[in-house]
């Protein structure tokens, strides 16, 4: 069986090689198996002895501490315990949370749950171009306002949030800034001291590593209070229970360090394919760009179709995997809420697909695409032609 060239790479990504190997190695009685908590014997030090590595390589990454580092099950898990651990901790100072309308849903719900329980939040609502400014959120802070929340990089559209500008702002409001940077992390560069976060999500299976871990930075100086949403062995340092898995934490380790010893180069080069992929689909007419031009990471493109939709466009682009912002309800399909959120209209939304590039993408695999992507469209809109002259 013949596989679809994979261009789904916001999605998740395939482990790295090198990552896998050294996964290999934590799994076996020869290998570094141990329960990294078990400190009564070598088999448990040795653990703990690598987790702590990686802690050091996942810090490294975002110019943080290894001690600022905690483990978790992935960027959702680390969303939930930023968000709601300064919401419950922080509840005597103020109720008031911002974030906006196109953030992932695990920043979304948590901030819906959070108003259930009396908190108020206010939802930004991106420019035209799926931009936040460090003008909306001046204008939203409050004395309330104990908490900021946003994302780096928009994973639909691939739009870049001024992080740094907006991490400047609430550091002088005395507010603290959580940023979720599951599509950002080992993308584009992080110094979360310089661009002042308190707080920050990511999850090893965007940049190369396993599935089922990540971490939540969480700045020490000045300390920020979170409260446990996880209770148990009191594990990392209270914040977060649970053994932890060395065989995850060991490839997520490894997989920063390589993101961040490739990164300029390997942006560059996800940069240039994704400039040909789009030169090429605009040969078509009718194609639209979502997301600022510029301000965006090197592999994500959201385009619409106009005239098609996307659940047909799917089913005819049989040979390159990509997805769509659409979301099934019980009663019918939505458009995307991110784009929707942009102002777009819903038969351009219903038009959308999203392409993201990635490490193992080849130049051969972007012209194969290009050219099936003009062939198909071309072929679909001559079938529309002929059955609306029937009509």
């Amino acid at each position: 069986m013949k596989l679809p060239i994979y261009l789904d790479y916001a999605a998740t990504t395939p482990v790295d090689p090198r990552v896998a190997e050294a996964m290999m190695d934590c799994l076996t009685l020869t290998g570094n198996f141990a329960n990294p908590a078990s400190r009564s014997h070598v088999y448990g030090w040795q653990a703990e002895e690598s987790v702590e590595e990686a802690r050091g390589q996942v810090a490294s990454l975002l110019g943080a501490e290894a001690r600022e580092i905690v483990w978790t099950s992935g960027a959702t898990e680390a969303d939930n315990l930023a968000i709601k651990g300064v919401a419950f901790a922080h509840r005597a100072k103020g109720q008031h949370i911002i974030t906006s309308k196109m953030e992932h849903k695990a920043v979304l719900d948590s901030c819906k749950m959070l108003e259930s329980e009396g908190f108020e939040v206010t939802y930004l609502t991106p420019s035209n171009s799926g931009l936040i400014s460090v003008d909306q959120v001046r204008a939203a802070i409050r004395t309330d306002t104990i908490l900021v929340t946003l994302m780096y990089v928009n994973n639909e559209i691939g739009t870049l949030t001024d992080i740094g500008a907006i991490g400047a702002l609430c550091s002088e409001q005395g507010v603290l800034f959580h940023v979720d940077a599951a599509q950002g992390a080992g993308k584009v560069p992080i110094n979360v001291k310089a661009q002042h976060i308190d707080l920050l999500s990511l999850s090893a299976h965007k940049f190369y590593g396993p599935k089922g871990i990540g971490a939540l930075y969480v700045r020490r100086t000045p300390q920020v209070k979170l409260a446990t949403q996880i209770h148990g062995g009191g594990h990392e340092r209270g914040m977060r229970s649970g053994t932890l898995p060395t065989h995850q934490i060991v490839g997520m380790g490894l997989a920063a360090q390589i993101a961040q010893t490739e990164l300029s180069e390997e942006s560059a080069r996800i940069t240039r394919l994704r400039q040909k992929l789009y030169s090429g689909i605009q040969q078509l007419s009718g194609i639209v760009l979502h997301g600022d031009p510029e301000q965006r990471v090197p592999g994500i493109l959201n385009l619409a179709v106009t005239g098609q939709d996307d659940e047909t466009l799917l089913l005819a682009l049989v040979d390159i995997a990509i997805s769509t912002g659409s979301a099934c309800t019980s009663a019918s399909v939505e458009p995307s809420f991110v784009l929707k959120s942009m102002g777009v209209k819903d038969s351009i939304a219903f038009a959308s697909l999203r392409f993201s590039i990635g490490r193992f993408t080849t130049e051969a695999e972007i012209d194969f695409a290009i050219n099936h992507i003009t062939t198909t469209v071309t072929q679909l809109r001559q079938v529309a032609q002929k059955t609306s002259g029937k009509m």
